[in-house]
């Protein structure tokens, strides 16, 4: 596995695409960031929920925060793994990133009123200020984009569904999203995938 790592590091048309990928994901994290910040100021009233509704409000403020932690490790582990996958798996969420920003910027709706609070003053809020940036859930989606990346193995391709639907579950439970955002996730990254692979279609054909 390292010596694979190693050799992928060696090839100076992986690294140029390795450089570009990492540069496209800085800046769609900064757009990201913005149109968070952007929709959260300008957020209007909160809608109705046939799920939120109906379920009482759980305090998963800390398997929400670190879930995505957990999953963000998770994507350094396999991106380790299958090194030659680096430029596409970078790139498909940088991508990710940059469609969710135009989809947050265009709906400004106001987080359900019984959600679970999370600390204001924690890293995650104050980089992924996410009361106001609801649709699409990034919990969800982004879990199932690696799947698809990953979808001709059974092991991750099952395991990365299975956070997708327990980040999910998780941010019901916590009326963190609505019910729309948490579906809405799959079809939208399911997408996103594909206009990934046309996209960057030479960053696939490496591995």
């Amino acid at each position: 596995m390292i010596k694979n790592f190693i050799d992928s590091f060696k090839d100076r048309i992986f690294l140029r695409s390795v450089a570009y990928a990492f540069v496209f994901l800085f800046i769609s994290l900064i757009i990201n960031f913005y149109a968070g910040k952007s929709a959260t100021s300008d957020a209007s009233n909160h809608v109705s929920d046939i799920f939120l509704s109906n379920v009482p409000v759980f305090d998963v403020d800390g398997t929400f925060v670190y879930g995505a932690y957990a999953l963000i490790g998770c994507i350094f582990l396999v991106a380790f793994a299958y090194s030659r996958r680096i430029p596409f798996i970078v790139k498909s969420i940088a991508l990710f990133y940059v469609i969710r920003s135009m989809f947050v910027i265009l709906t400004h709706i106001a987080p359900y009123p019984s959600h679970v609070i999370i600390d204001p003053l924690s890293f995650f809020s104050r980089f992924f200020d996410f009361s106001g940036a609801l649709f699409f859930s990034g919990h969800v989606g982004l879990p199932f984009l690696i799947a698809l990346v990953f979808w001709d193995n059974k092991v991750l391709r099952t395991s990365f569904i299975s956070l997708a639907i327990i980040l999910g579950a998780v941010s019901l439970m916590g009326h963190l999203h609505y019910s729309i955002d948490v579906l809405a996730a799959f079809f939208i990254t399911y997408s996103i995938y594909h206009l990934a692979e046309r996209f960057f279609k030479k960053d696939k054909e490496m591995y």
